[in-house]
C-alpha cells in the first residue's frame, strides 16, 4: 500500500510505514532534542524503543516521557512539562492513543506558558489565552478512535473532580501527522472495539448535529460508512491491515467532522468517565444506541441515510437496531450494569451530563429529565 499525503486540516502522511518518515520531518524542521510523550503501556513496548532508536540514528537526541495513563489529569501534564524542561527539549512527539496525544499537545503548550493547564480550558471563567508560539509538535496515533492527531483540542481532567475540561485552539494542531496503521496491528480486540466505537460515534453525532456545516456532513457520513464496514473485520482479525487502515481513516474523519460539534452520547460518556472512570470509547459504545433511539424522531431523513450507508436498512429504526447488533458482534456490553455502573450513581452522572456542552448540539434538546431517563433505561 502506498503512503498518501493530505493537508486537511494539517499535513498527514497516511499509510503503512508512515512512521519511518518522522526522523526526516524533524530534521528538516531543525529539531534536535524531541520529547516523545506516550502512555505507560506503550512506553514499555518495543515500538517505543524502535521509534526512539530511529531518531537517534538520524542524529537526534530523543527522550521518552511515559507518564500518561487512564483519563489524563492535569498533574500528568505538569510531569510532562517537567520532563520537557529537564531534557531541554525543542519539540514534542505525541505517540499513542487519544490520551497520550492530548497530553502531548498541552505539554507543548505549557512548556512556554505560565499557570495551570486547566486555566486554559475554554469554559474557565478567567480563561487564559495562548499567546506564544508552541514548540514543534507532531503526532503518531497508535489507536483508531479519538482522531486526536488531527484535532485542535485536548481533553484533560481535573485531578480532584475528574471532570473533563477542553483546551481548544488552532495552535494545538500538529505540524504533521504520521498515520501508520501498522502501529495498530497488535491492539487487543477489546480496545479495538472500544476505540472503533468512539470513531463511529464521532462521525454519527457530527452528522446528526443540526449545526450548518455541509463540509463536515460529507466527511462524517463517509467516515461512518467506512467504520461500519471495517470495524468488525478489525476486531475479528487484528492483523487485517486493510481494516486497520480503514479504521484509522475513519477515526481521523470523525475528528475533522466534529469541529461541527457532537451530541448527547458524548455528554453521557463524559459523565461516565468522570464518575465511573469508564474508558471513553467504551462509554460511547454502551450509550450510542440508547441515545440514538431517543434521537431518531428528530432527524428521520439523516437516520435513514446513516442506515443506508452503514448497510443497516432504509429507516431510522433500522439504524438503531443495527447499532445493537454491531455492539453484540464487537463484544460491547448492551447496558451500563454490565460495566459496573450502579443505579445510585445516576444523580451524579446526570449532573455532569447536563453541565457538559456536547448535548447543546444534539438533534433535539436533552433535559435533565431526559438524561435521567436515558441513564436509567441504559442500566
Amino acid at each position: 500500500m502506498a503512503i498518501h499525503q493530505f493537508s486537511f486540516p494539517t499535513q498527514i502522511h497516511f499509510g503503512p510505514g508512515a512512521r519511518h518518515l518522522l526522523a526526516a520531518q524533524l530534521t528538516a524542521a531543525g529539531v534536535k532534542r524531541p520529547l516523545i510523550v506516550t502512555d505507560k503501556g506503550i512506553a514499555a513496548l518495543p515500538l517505543t524503543g524502535e521509534l526512539a532508536d530511529s531518531l537517534t540514528k538520524a542524529g537526534l537526541a530523543p527522550s521518552v516521557f511515559g507518564g500518561v495513563f487512564g483519563n489524563p489529569v492535569a498533574t500528568q501534564v505538569a510531569a510532562g512539562v517537567s520532563a520537557y524542561k529537564a531534557h531541554q527539549a525543542d519539540a514534542v512527539v505525541g505517540f499513542g492513543g487519544g490520551a497520550a496525544l492530548d497530553v502531548a499537545k498541552v505539554v507543548a503548550m505549557m512548556a512556554v506558558h505560565e499557570g495551570g493547564v486547566l486555566n486554559y480550558a475554554w469554559d474557565h471563567p478567567q480563561v487564559r489565552a495562548i499567546t506564544r508560539p508552541l514548540p514543534y509538535f507532531v503526532a503518531l496515533p497508535t489507536t483508531s478512535g479519538t482522531g486526536s492527531e488531527v484535532g485542535r483540542s485536548a481533553v484533560i481532567s481535573d485531578d480532584v473532580t475528574h471532570v473533563k475540561k477542553v483546551i481548544f485552539s488552532p495552535a494545538l494542531l500538529a505540524k504533521a501527522v504520521f498515520a501508520d496503521p501498522e502501529l495498530t496491528l497488535d491492539l487487543p480486540a477489546k480496545i479495538t472495539a472500544a476505540t472503533g466505537m468512539d470513531a463511529l460515534t464521532h462521525n454519527v453525532e457530527s452528522y446528526l448535529s443540526p449545526v450548518y456545516h455541509p463540509l463536515c456532513d460529507g466527511i462524517a457520513l463517509e467516515g461512518a460508512r467506512i467504520a461500519a464496514h471495517a470495524l468488525p473485520g478489525a476486531v475479528r482479525n487484528g492483523r487485517d491491515l486493510q481494516a486497520r487502515s480503514s479504521m484509522m481513516m475513519s477515526s481521523m474523519m470523525g475528528a475533522i467532522a466534529f469541529q461541527k460539534d457532537l451530541g448527547a452520547v458524548h455528554s453521557c460518556a463524559h459523565a461516565l468517565s468522570a464518575v465511573c472512570d469508564l474508558h471513553h470509547g467504551l462509554a460511547n459504545g454502551v450509550m450510542i444506541d440508547h441515545v440514538m433511539r431517543f434521537n431518531a424522531d428528530a432527524a428521520p431523513d439523516k437516520f435513514a441515510e446513516l442506515a443506508r450507508v452503514c448497510g443497516a436498512g432504509a429507516g431510522a429504526g433500522d439504524f438503531v437496531a443495527w447499532l445493537g447488533r454491531l455492539k453484540e458482534e464487537l463484544g460491547i456490553p448492551a447496558v451500563l450494569g454490565a460495566v459496573g455502573v450502579r443505579a445510585d450513581q445516576i444523580p451524579a452522572l446526570v449532573d455532569i451530563a447536563v453541565a457538559d456542552s456536547c448535548h447543546r448540539t444534539n438533534p433535539k434538546p436533552c433535559t435533565r429529565a431526559d438524561f435521567e431517563r436515558l441513564f436509567a433505561e441504559a442500566m
